[in-house]
């Protein structure tokens, strides 16, 4: 494993169901890819699941990849934060976020900063703690929505998120070894809300 960082970015998602998937493949990646590029002299690096080659150890590549990622861009949904794995990422890098506040000797900042991908009544209170950027607006999953004029407005909002990330991903702690990998359980399903009979 290397000793520094790989990616600068690492973008987590449920990739299951619903369109999320679509939109980060279509649109978010390729458009924050070329964006970051486009303000900084250097070449970013943003790791998504579709890295890991065919025939590749999946959980392994994954794991391995968030340790060596500066931040964490959760694409947030109601059943985000029900996927183990989209669970798994966020607290890692929010124990992280932890190790360094505790640890003094680096400046503390953020490492996850969450899009909201659709309806953020339904998150925990923890994720609700954190400000997030908003693209419900724009999470329109289908390749034609590029030659849209809503298309236009989709890349201005993510133009200003990227003069964010760019502070906050050269803000990020140097790379460590020992950062941990957390595994926390789903919380328990809501009650329904449709009365029992």
């Amino acid at each position: 494993m290397a000793l520094v960082y790989e990616y600068d970015v690492f973008i987590s998602y449920r990739r299951g169901g619903g369109d999320a998937p679509d939109w980060v493949r279509n649109h978010f990646h390729p458009r924050l890819q070329r964006l970051l590029d486009d303000n900084v002299d250097y070449d970013v690096k943003i790791f998504l699941e579709d890295s890991v080659a065919v025939g590749g150890n999946w959980p392994r590549e994954v794991r391995e990849a968030l340790q060596r990622a500066r931040i964490l861009i959760p694409v947030c949904s109601p059943k985000y934060f029900r996927d183990e794995r989209c669970l798994a990422e966020w607290h890692t890098m929010a124990k992280r976020e932890e190790i360094v506040a505790r640890d003094g000797v680096t400046k503390a900042g953020r490492l996850i900063y969450p899009v909201i991908f659709s309806d953020s009544d339904y998150y925990p209170a923890w994720a609700h703690e954190r400000r997030m950027r908003s693209f419900r607006d724009w999470n329109k999953p289908h390749p034609q929505y590029q030659k849209t004029p809503e298309y236009i407005e989709f890349e201005d909002e993510l133009g200003r998120m990227v003069k964010e990330l760019v502070e906050i991903i050269e803000q990020a702690p140097p790379w460590s070894p020992e950062w941990p990998i957390e595994t926390p359980p789903p919380e328990p399903p809501r009650p329904s809300k449709l009365p029992r009979f």
